[in-house]
This record gives C-alpha cells, sequence and structure tokens, in this order.
C-alpha cells in the first residue's frame, strides 16, 4: 500500500450498547443498527479518513456472557484479514472491561 493511499479500518462488532437500539423497554440489540448510524455520520465518509469496514458478528453477544470461544473467534478473524488492513477495532460491552 502507498502512503497516498487511503488507510482501511476494520471494526469488529461484537455486541454491546453502542450497536443498540433504543426502545420503549430500554435498550436492545437490532442487526443492522450500528451500520445504519455509521453510515448517518459525514464524518465516517470524509476521504481524508481512514475507510472502516464494520463486521458485524452473526450473533451478538453480552460482554458478560464471552467465553474463550469468542476471544478465539475474534483473534482468528483478525489473523485472517491482517494483511488487508491497516488497524484493527474490536467493539464489545462494558460489562468486563
Amino acid at each position: 500500500m502507498t502512503s497516498s493511499a487511503r488507510k482501511k479500518v476494520y471494526v469488529a462488532y461484537t455486541g454491546g450498547t453502542i450497536g443498540m437500539e433504543h426502545t420503549s423497554r430500554g435498550y436492545a440489540p437490532k442487526a443492522g443498527h450500528l451500520g445504519q448510524a455509521l453510515k448517518a455520520q459525514p464524518e465516517f465518509q470524509a476521504q481524508s479518513l481512514p475507510e472502516v469496514q464494520l463486521q458485524e458478528y452473526p450473533d451478538l453477544v453480552d460482554s458478560s456472557n464471552i467465553t474463550p470461544k469468542h476471544w478465539n473467534y475474534m483473534a482468528e478473524d483478525i489473523a485472517n484479514r491482517y494483511q488487508e488492513f491497516d488497524g484493527f477495532v474490536i467493539l464489545h460491552g462494558t460489562d468486563t472491561m
């Protein structure tokens, strides 16, 4: 990748409030909600910033329920994409930070 090319950041969303939708009963997971929210923010479309590729995991997990099996899945996911991206972010809940 040349220095003038736009950088690419891979964002893995595993679950947590950041991707939840506010409902009359509180916050609830909703597939695709985080992606829609990011697309609505012009800052994420700016050519001067890195390109963000969001990967929402198929089974969003409350962080209090994350196990070593999930950690391994995240590690393998990033390892498989390591050469393709310039940076990585894992979004997860804050219950177990």
